[in-house]
């Protein structure tokens, strides 16, 4: 019994949610080669996601420059081209608000979809996670939110198994983060520090190996003069945001100083009479003036994705979202090594996750780690079957958990530790959706008949208890839990007989036992 707990939480960590059929499916292939096909996604075969995937409607509805709209849309901007979708933003002036957002909303609906129903779970985590690693704000710039469908396809799910350093070049690239740092506007003397700064605090080397508070000359910084240095200081970060100078988004911007203006296709262009092509120097690393197109920015990018402290930082990161708050070191240090060994591989993330998930130390941290709402969400959701139709309303139901989907308003993207997700009204927010999602109809969010998944001869309230527990967990709660959840399902008759009451009493109770069952702690943590 041990060895199927052990299984079963194991499951929990490498996808949305225990299901009787990933665990049948876990067990036939065994934990390693699980983890081995889950790393190796084949994206085409998926039949059951790309049903939902175009049979789902989503909703839009508003009323802006005389125009009124209330419609279910398919999903059709998944797949376009970066050209396409910018045709949506040479509309600007004409174009109310809500169409401008519409390609971003097509991506949150995707994603709820692919969390829910994806075979390969192992990467929708992964994509998530690199979501948040890199995070962009579709509330901070319209065009964000045209260019996201991109954004998601050809820069996190595209790379999110791959190389970092190729990964971190696509992201520098991106519509989508040349806008939300304002890289697109970095022009010589002088240049926008936005992006160069959170390219070394937040998406590589981290504010750990942040060193100004010891040192304010780069000679001062050890290992710096032999082009090793330890940290960064801000003089790095000024260096580099001249480096990326002229990496800016074709959207038809005008130089006046050369009477000439970009193309307008929304693809990332780089204009040369923006960069800076003076000599630079980053991390201990001197640049040549007048160098090639991009080659400051590139040569940038190496530095900071081949630092040690990168290596650390990532794999922190990593063994937080996979493993605990409060990761073992010995365990970082594994997968900073692989890190390292396989920085030119082009399945560098890839190795390192694998190395991350079967090393044995995860096992003391099984079931400890707390599901933040978007897992809560499609957890319950796989558990029960609910069909998900996405809409405004389960956007404003995740807020009051805290849980702002595609729209965190900092560069840092969400916290993933307990302590953030735990305050009062946050923990109301949580005990309150599952409830709302199951037996409320006022979001117009879901559909899900539970009596009609129970088996004929599931009749007394501890067979009802006991079937929906093990659906849901796939294993025994403590006695106390069960007897308590008995208790309520029998409300004051005899837990080892049918329930009394009428039939609209009963499909309540029904639903309130099943909500109860996923309010319990143990379902709150994977």
């Amino acid at each position: 019994m041990e060895d199927i707990l052990m299984e079963i939480l194991f499951l929990n960590r490498v996808t949305y949610g225990y299901t009787s059929e990933a665990f049948q499916e876990f067990r036939e292939k065994g934990p390693e080669a699980y983890i081995e096909e889950q790393l190796n996604p084949k994206e085409d075969d998926d039949p059951i996601l790309k049903q939902k995937l175009k049979e789902l409607r989503v909703p839009i509805k508003y009323e802006a420059k005389g125009r009124k709209v209330n419609e279910k849309r398919p999903l059709d901007l998944l797949d376009v081209s970066m050209e396409k979708l910018w045709e949506i933003a040479k509309k600007e002036k004409s174009l109310p608000h809500q169409e401008k957002m519409w390609p971003a909303m097509q991506v949150a609906a995707a994603t709820w979809m692919r969390a829910i129903h994806s075979k390969w779970q192992l990467k929708e985590i992964l994509v998530e996670f690199w979501h948040n690693h890199f995070n962009v704000s579709i509330d901070a710039d319209e065009r964000i939110a045209i260019a996201f469908p991109f954004y998601d396809r050809e820069v996190i799910r595209k790379h999110c198994l791959g190389n970092f350093r190729e990964f971190l070049e696509a992201v520098a690239t991106s519509p989508a983060m040349l806008y939300y740092l304002d890289n697109a506007v970095s022009k010589a003397s002088p240049a926008n520090e936005n992006y160069a700064r959170e390219l070394f605090e937040l998406h590589t080397l981290g504010a750990d190996n942040y060193l100004n508070h010891l040192y304010n000359r780069w000679k001062e910084v050890p290992g710096a003069t032999e082009g090793k240095p330890e940290g960064y200081i801000d003089e790095d970060v000024y260096e580099a945001a001249r480096a990326f100078t002229g990496w800016t988004v074709a959207d038809g911007s005008k130089d006046y100083m050369k009477n000439s203006e970009l193309p307008n296709t929304g693809a990332f262009h780089y204009y040369d009479g923006w960069h800076d092509n003076y000599q630079k120097r980053v991390l201990g690393t001197e640049f040549a003036p007048n160098q090639g197109p991009m080659a400051d920015g590139r040569k940038v990018l190496d530095l900071v994705a081949y630092h040690p402290g990168t290596a650390q930082f990532i794999c922190k990161k990593l063994c937080r979202r996979l493993v605990a708050d409060n990761p073992p070191q010995s365990l970082i240090d594994k997968a900073a090594k692989v890190w390292i060994a396989e920085q030119k591989s082009p399945d560098q993330i890839k190795k390192v996750v694998k190395a991350i998930l079967t090393d044995n130390e995860i096992g003391a941290y099984l079931g400890k780690k707390l599901k933040r709402p978007f897992e809560l969400v499609t957890s319950c959701i796989r558990a029960t079957q609910t069909i998900l139709t996405p809409n405004q309303k389960l956007q404003w139901m995740m807020n009051a958990m805290g849980y702002q989907q595609f729209t965190w308003p900092t560069p840092t993207g969400h916290p993933d530790t307990a302590d953030y997700w735990l305050n009062s009204n946050m923990v109301l927010g949580r005990w309150n959706i599952i409830p709302n999602l199951l037996q409320e109809n006022w979001h117009k969010l879901t559909e899900v008949d539970l009596k009609a998944q129970m088996p004929k001869e599931v009749k007394t309230c501890q067979e009802i208890v006991e079937f929906w527990v093990k659906r849901i967990y796939g294993r025994p709660l403590e006695d106390k839990t069960i007897l308590r959840l008995t208790n309520f399902m029998a409300a004051g008759g005899v837990e080892d007989e049918e329930p009394f009451g009428e039939e609209r009493e009963l499909e309540e109770r029904l639903y309130s036992l099943v909500a109860l069952i996923m309010m319990v702690p143990e379902f709150q943590y994977r």
